[in-house]
């Protein structure tokens, strides 16, 4: 696969343009539609036959980026470049519409088998990074994983902090929690943000646990084997019908564990986010008189690169003046 990470920069790019323009505006729908809209007509430029693998759901609700849907100007032909795309074009979309701080566009790609392939659907989570991988289990007592995370950072539980989405779904793992001694950062949105700041050293993030989309797993796996990172993560299925959806995208055991490596086994995997408002791990759009300014991050898995890209878009006007910021 020829490297694409930096037309996959341009198109979360472009989404975190557009949304950016609805900041504030109090219409999350509005700014969930503008980060679709120009993440699927620049993902329509690349010449790439690309398939949407897990995303916001089925054909029926579009005009989001379905589960199914062929993207790419090579979609109808066979010769192109074949690729499995996940994608959250806004990840945080109460945060774009208020104003709040986090909110960002997202997207994975990988050859043909890359990502899993599953609904959109929960998936219970726990998330760590590079140096306490191998010492949590999904299944096991809360207390037990975080004595195992502390133990690997040579420090007490007291010391670390578990992101967990604000959601009444999560109240006894909360509880469980401060029962432990450890400290909870709470999150109305953002936990793939929240995942990626695990393994990275000094965000002061030390776990994420609950349950949240399986797009952002998916998407949060394909980072993590940018990153080292490690997260285990289970589908919740919600009814019968889901299951079957699933049984028909190849799952049939839906209460197997993934571990990082199954959620995103590509060889090549790509991930690219942009930020759309500030937040811990990129400023969001900047819009002046000469253009508009975004800070984004590329990942890929082979070779392994971290790139922390800050882009200036000019306005199309004979007196445009680029700065040094």
């Amino acid at each position: 696969m020829f490297d694409l990470s930096l037309e996959m920069l341009r198109v979360v790019e472009e989404a975190a343009i557009a949304s950016a323009r609805t900041m504030g505006m109090g219409d999350r729908d509005g700014s969930d539609h503008a980060a679709v809209e120009a993440m699927r007509c620049t993902l329509d430029t690349i010449p790439v036959n690309g398939t949407i693998v897990i995303g916001e759901g089925e054909r029926d609700q579009a005009p989001m980026l379905y589960i199914g849907e062929k993207v790419g100007a090579g979609r109808n032909d066979a010769e192109s470049t074949g690729l499995d795309i996940a994608v959250d074009p806004l990840e945080g979309t109460n945060l774009c519409a208020t104003g709040g701080a986090g909110a960002i566009t997202v997207l994975a790609a990988s050859e043909r088998g890359g990502l899993l392939h599953a609904p959109d659907c929960y998936m219970e989570k726990i998330i760590v990074g590079p140096a306490a991988k191998g010492s949590v289990e999904l299944d096991a007592p809360v207390k037990q994983n975080l004595k195992a995370v502390a133990r690997r950072l040579q420090r007490g539980v007291d010391d670390l902090v578990v992101v967990v989405l604000d959601r009444p779904r999560h109240e006894k793992l909360i509880a469980d929690i401060r029962e432990a001694g450890a400290r909870i950062r709470l999150i109305s949105d953002g936990d793939l943000s929240a995942g990626i700041a695990a393994a990275v050293a000094g965000t002061g993030v030390h776990i994420v646990m609950g349950s949240g989309g399986a797009p952002e797993g998916v998407l949060t796996a394909a980072a993590l084997r940018c990153l080292n990172g490690e997260i285990l993560g289970r589908l919740v299925v919600k009814d019968d019908a889901q299951k079957e959806r699933m049984r028909g995208m190849g799952i049939d055991d839906t209460g197997r564990i993934y571990t990082t490596t199954e959620l995103a086994p590509g060889r090549n995997l790509i991930f690219a986010a942009c930020g759309v408002t500030d937040g811990n791990l990129l400023r969001g759009v900047r819009f002046t008189g000469d253009g508009s300014h975004t800070q984004s991050v590329v990942m890929t898995s082979s070779p392994a690169r971290v790139r922390f890209i800050e882009t200036t878009h000019l306005e199309n006007r004979p007196d445009v003046k680029v700065r040094f910021r």
